[in-house]
């Protein structure tokens, strides 16, 4: 018997999925988005890039590797809902130090189990990403939940970063002897980006999402990194300027997802709103640098419009696209030539996920070792 509350998951477009509480109870809004991984909730929780958004797991049973302190990848819950088929009733993982449903009712996550996400998924593909609800421990009608969804923020517009990055500066120090400096900008990092960098001896300098160029010249740095992040990135324009300043004065810079969308409109190219975004981490890509396809892990909803094929002109000199996805031929990379600057869309530290886009660490620290060498 389930003594569990009924709950109901709305939608925009008025469709309602019926289930039960699950987690915190009480009601919640946000962007319906779905997940593909069948591992890796914890990040995905802990993901900046994730806030605002109802998080759809598309696998059936979700908890059962509990919650542990290593695996988080920022310092609290950003999701503002999660959904779920078969939450575990236990966790089994020798890892394990708390359980998923008590660390969401501490985040206040309102969730709900028993959902066919399949189904929800299926219809999310089809009619798009759109706004959500999830309403339990309180009787309202069928319409007045649709009404209450339709009144709450979309996605298209929103400002979040500064939600989301840190507060003031600090410091990831290098692993085995210091090769370079990078000022790294805070639009919703996770925690794996700055480690794996500093494992490969670049001493990483976290800064607000405001920073200054002034803020930023004072760590010395020799490379500039544009972090992930959440929002709509058209509603980043100082920061827009801030990496056209950092473009002028050649110092290599790399952007990932959130920052590869800002990366491009510093390039002059628009950004976009896709139907229902790439997320999970089993995203093919091609680098059309190497010819070879990576696995990839994704949690983006906009895109940069570029022209995939050939050499394009920028104020920076001539560019390129470097990486396209294969599902649907989106960009996922774009590449100066005259200037030390690249970015993707998606994210090469894959916590959790594959480890084939990794190298792109590596090739940033060649690019700034190339710029030192110049100098």
């Amino acid at each position: 018997m389930n003594l569990r509350k009924p709950a109901y998951l709305v939608l925009d477009d008025g469709r309602i999925f019926e289930g039960r509480a699950w987690a915190k109870e009480g009601e919640t809004f946000g962007e319906a988005v779905f997940a593909t991984g069948m591992t890796g909730y914890q990040e995905t929780l802990t993901d900046p890039s994730y806030f605002h958004q109802v998080v759809v797991m598309t696998a059936p049973h979700v908890g059962n590797t509990g919650m542990n302190t290593i695996d988080e990848e920022s310092r609290k819950i950003w999701v503002s809902g999660f959904v779920v088929r078969d939450p575990s009733r236990i966790s089994s993982n020798w890892r394990s130090e708390r359980d998923l449903e008590s660390e969401l009712i501490e985040s206040d996550v309102v969730g709900i189990s028993g959902v066919d996400t399949r189904a929800l998924t299926r219809h999310l593909r089809d009619c798009g990403a759109m706004r959500v609800g999830i309403f339990s421990g309180e009787e309202l009608t069928r319409e007045e939940m649709v009404r209450r969804v339709r009144l709450s923020p979309e996605m298209a517009g929103a400002n979040l970063v500064a939600d989301v990055s840190v507060a003031k500066k600090y410091v990831v120090p290098a692993e085995g002897g210091k090769k370079a400096v990078v000022a790294a900008l805070d639009l919703g990092i996770k925690g794996a980006t700055p480690r794996l960098m500093a494992q490969r001896g670049i001493e990483v300098h976290v800064f607000p999402f405001d920073a200054t160029l002034d803020e930023l010249l004072q760590s010395n740095p020799d490379g500039i990194f544009l972090s992930n992040g959440p929002g709509d990135p058209s509603t980043m324009r100082p920061t827009v300027e801030l990496v056209r300043e950092i473009l002028q004065r050649e110092i290599p810079i790399f952007g990932i997802c959130f920052g590869h969308q800002i990366f491009g409109q510093a390039l002059g190219f628009e950004t976009y709103k896709l139907r229902f975004g790439h997320r999970g981490i089993n995203q093919p890509v091609l680098d059309k640098t190497s010819g070879k396809v990576e696995i990839t892990a994704h949690n983006h909803g906009f895109a940069v419009k570029a022209p995939i094929d050939g050499i394009f002109d920028t104020v920076f000199g001539r560019g390129r696209v470097s990486h396209i996805n294969l599902n649907d031929n989106v960009v996922e990379g774009l590449e100066l030539l005259d200037r030390p600057g690249f970015s993707v869309q998606y994210h090469p530290e894959a916590a959790a996920g594959p480890h084939d886009a990794s190298y792109l660490f590596d090739r940033f620290l060649e690019l700034i070792l190339r710029s030192k060498g110049k100098r």
